[in-house]
C-alpha cells in the first residue's frame, strides 16, 4: 500500500475546478481571449492599496485577534447595517480568507456525515466539493425550468429528515439570477420551524443591475439559522487579497470561530486597514461599466441566435448551446482550439447544454472574443 492510499478518502472524489482548467489551457494558448474567470479586470482602487501600504510602513505586521481587528469588524457591522439592513454585532463577524474560507468554515461547522445540503442547480462547483469533503451529501435543486428561480414544489421534493442546510447564491454564479420574492418566500416556508441552516452567499450583491435587491439574510426572525458570507474580491476588485467575512448568530459563531482559528489563525494584519478603506469605496462606477458590457454581450449573443437570460447581477452570461447537439466540454474545447476563445463549460456547474461567459475584461478584448465566437458558430452551422 502506498502512502497515497492512506490519504483521507474524501480527497479521491474531489474534482479539480473546470473553470481553472480551461483558464490554464487558455493561458497556454497564444493569442487566446479568456472569458473564463470571474475576476474583475480593474485594479484594486488606490485608496485601498494606500491603506495597506501605510499599515506596513507603520509596522502593523504582528499577530492580531483571530476574528480580525475590532476596528474592521466594527466597520463591517456598520456597513451591513447601513447599506444592507443586516443587524449583526461586531463580535458576530469573522474576517476570513475570502468567501471560500467562510463557506468552508460554515459547512464544516454544521455538517455531520450523511447530512444533506440542498444546492440550487446549476451551481458553482465549490459548494458540492466542500460538502463532499465535509462528508455531507449534495442534493441538487433543479431551477432551469423556472428561469433559474426556486419553486416551492421543487424545493419540497428535495427536503428530507437529513436536510441540514440550503445554499443560496444571489446574484447567482453562473446565471446572474437574483432570487425573486417567490424564491425567497419558498425557502422561508421550507425552513421556518425546522432545524435547517441557510447559507447566504451574496458576494455579488453590490454588483446588481436592478433595484430592490433582497437577501434571504434579511429574514431577521430566522437569524439563528442564517450563515451570511461576503467577500471583498468582487465589489472592490480585491481577488488576490483573499479577504472576506462570515456572520452568524452568537451561539453558532462562537463555535465556527474555532474552525477559523485552527485553519488560518487570522487574516493578514496589514490587509485589515485596506479592508476598512474598501468599505468607504463605492463600487457604482464598476457596476456601470459591467452594465455596459452586459448590454454588449446580450446584444451580440442575440444576433448570433444564442438564447441567454439577462443577468440581474454579477458579471456572467449563461447562453444555451443546446441547438448544436454537443456537450459543453466538447463545445468549449473546440472553441478554444479553433477560435482561441476560452469560456467555461456549463457541465462545470451541472448544466451541460450551456456555457458561462465572463465579461470581466476590457471592452475591446470582449468585442474581439465575441467576433471570434460568432465566426466559430458560423462554422458549426455550415458543418451541421
Amino acid at each position: 500500500m502506498s502512502m497515497r492510499d492512506r490519504l483521507n478518502t474524501a480527497l479521491f472524489t474531489a474534482r479539480r475546478s473546470a473553470i481553472r482548467e480551461f483558464s490554464n489551457l487558455a493561458a497556454q494558448t497564444p493569442d487566446c481571449i479568456r472569458l473564463t474567470l470571474g475576476e474583475p479586470d480593474f485594479d484594486t482602487p488606490g485608496p485601498i492599496r494606500a491603506a495597506a501600504a501605510a499599515s506596513l510602513e507603520a509596522g502593523e505586521t504582528h499577530y492580531i485577534p483571530n476574528n480580525g481587528l475590532p476596528a474592521l469588524r466594527e466597520r463591517i457591522a456598520r456597513y451591513e447595517r447601513e447599506r444592507h439592513g443586516l443587524d449583526y454585532a461586531p463580535e458576530d463577524v469573522i474576517v476570513t480568507a475570502g468567501a471560500t474560507e467562510a463557506i468552508f468554515t460554515a459547512l464544516f461547522g454544521i455538517l455531520n456525515p450523511g447530512d444533506e445540503v440542498i444546492v440550487p442547480s446549476p451551481s458553482f462547483v465549490l459548494y458540492e466539493e466542500i460538502v463532499n469533503l465535509c462528508r455531507g451529501v449534495t442534493v441538487p435543486l433543479p431551477t432551469a425550468a423556472h428561469a433559474f428561480q426556486i419553486r416551492r414544489e421543487a424545493l419540497a421534493a428535495c427536503l428530507s429528515p437529513r436536510t441540514k442546510a440550503i445554499v443560496l447564491n444571489s446574484p447567482h454564479n453562473p446565471t446572474g439570477t437574483v432570487y425573486d420574492k417567490d424564491s425567497l418566500d419558498a425557502v422561508y416556508s421550507a425552513v421556518k420551524g425546522r432545524d435547517i441552516f441557510v447559507l447566504c452567499d451574496d458576494v455579488y450583491r453590490d454588483l446588481c443591475y436592478i433595484p430592490g435587491y433582497r437577501s434571504f439574510a434579511q429574514f431577521a426572525d430566522l437569524r439563528a439559522q442564517i450563515l451570511a458570507v461576503q467577500s471583498f474580491s468582487k465589489s472592490w476588485a480585491m481577488t488576490g487579497w483573499r479577504m472576506g467575512w462570515l456572520m452568524a448568530d452568537e451561539s453558532v459563531r462562537e463555535r465556527l470561530e474555532l474552525i477559523h482559528q485552527y485553519m488560518v489563525t487570522s487574516t493578514p494584519a496589514p490587509f485589515q486597514a485596506a479592508c476598512i478603506a474598501a468599505l468607504d469605496q463605492d463600487p457604482a462606477p464598476m457596476v456601470r461599466e459591467y452594465a455596459r458590457r452586459r448590454a454588449l454581450v446580450l446584444e451580440r449573443l442575440s444576433a448570433m441566435g444564442l438564447d441567454a437570460p439577462s443577468p440581474a447581477g454579477a458579471f456572467y452570461v449563461f447562453p444555451s448551446i443546446a441547438r448544436f447537439g454537443t456537450g459543453s466540454v466538447a463545445f468549449c474545447t473546440r472553441l478554444l482550439r479553433e477560435a482561441k476563445v476560452a469560456v467555461t463549460p456549463g457541465a462545470a456547474f451541472g448544466c451541460d447544454d450551456r456555457v458561462r461567459i465572463s465579461y470581466c475584461c476590457d471592452r475591446a478584448e470582449l468585442e474581439r472574443g465575441l467576433d471570434r465566437l460568432e465566426s466559430f458558430l458560423s462554422t458549426l452551422e455550415v458543418n451541421a
